[in-house]
C-alpha cells in the first residue's frame, strides 16, 4: 500500500482506470461519494455518547477506519480530477485557518472567527 499522497493517488487512478470507472468519477459523482461516505463514518457514532466515542471495540474501530479510509480515496480522486495539488492546498489553507484564528484569540475557545 503507498505511503503517501502521490503514490496514493497513482495507484487510485490505475484501480479506477483497470475496472474503467474513470467514466463516472465526476467531480459531482465523486463530491457526492465523499459526502456519503463522511455520513456512514458518522453513522457509528450516531447515538453513542460522548465517552462511548472514545471507547471503541477493535471490530468498530476497524470499521471506521475503512470508512475514513472511503473518504481519503474519494478526496484525493476528486482533488485528481480537478488538478487541486491537495498538499498544497491543505498548507494554504491551515495558513488561512492561522490567520483567521489567532492563538491570542482563539485558544480555548469554540468561537468562531467573525466573532473572536
Amino acid at each position: 500500500m503507498p505511503t503517501d499522497i502521490e503514490s496514493l493517488k497513482s495507484t487510485l487512478r490505475t484501480f479506477a482506470a483497470e475496472r474503467e470507472w474513470d467514466q463516472f468519477h465526476t467531480p459531482k459523482n465523486l463530491a457526492s461519494a465523499l459526502a456519503v461516505e463522511a455520513s456512514e463514518i458518522l453513522e457509528h457514532f450516531q447515538w453513542l455518547t460522548e465517552e462511548q466515542s472514545w471507547s471503541l471495540t477493535d471490530a468498530k474501530r476497524q470499521a471506521v477506519g475503512d470508512e475514513i479510509a472511503d473518504v481519503l480515496f474519494y478526496l484525493i480522486r476528486l482533488a485528481d480530477k480537478l488538478d487541486v495539488d491537495i498538499m498544497a492546498a491543505a498548507r494554504d489553507k491551515l495558513a488561512k485557518n492561522a490567520a483567521k484564528y489567532p492563538v491570542e484569540k482563539a485558544k480555548g475557545r469554540i468561537t468562531k472567527y467573525t466573532e473572536l
